[in-house]
């Protein structure tokens, strides 16, 4: 009788030792699984969350300046930045959308041998930010709409 409640007993913690086991293993491959999968899931939301103003903060400010009339504290030799707000007035009063996410996404065509005026953000954003074509293109979104809702009337 002593045997077999021996056996019972090495066999309850035998039993208990299998499914404490089994519950770190699948709480480990969760774990891992939710750190393969959190890096993309971050990069959509960073780059779907940012407002245009946000992302004006972040990267344009430096250059164009809080009111975005090109009196950012930019370095030389670079030229004084033109002046965001009058783009509509420039452009015949119509807002030059295409243009300027042409200008986010590729930069601006520079005589030779000058230096880069304009980042090309379109593929800062891709290498930096780790952003997909479809991130990239929210952001260029978001940046012309904001630029947009401050032109001067």
């Amino acid at each position: 009788m002593k045997r077999w409640f021996q056996i019972g007993r090495f066999l309850s913690a035998l039993i208990a030792d299998y499914a404490f086991r089994c519950v770190l293993l699948i709480s480990i491959s969760f774990a891992c699984s939710a750190q393969e999968k959190s890096p993309n899931r971050q990069c959509a939301t960073a780059a779907n969350s940012s407002s245009g103003a946000e992302l004006y903060n972040q990267h344009c400010v430096a250059c164009h300046g809080v009111d975005l009339k090109g009196a950012g504290p930019f370095p030389p030799p670079y030229r004084t930045p033109p002046d965001l707000t009058t783009l509509t007035q420039r452009h015949g009063g119509k807002f030059p959308s295409l243009y300027v996410s042409k200008v986010l996404r590729n930069g601006v065509t520079l005589p030779a041998h000058g230096p880069a005026e304009m980042p090309v953000w379109g593929s800062e954003f891709a290498a930096k930010d780790q952003l997909d074509r479809a991130q990239v293109s929210a952001r260029v979104r978001a940046l012309v709409k904001y630029i947009r809702s401050m032109q001067r009337q």
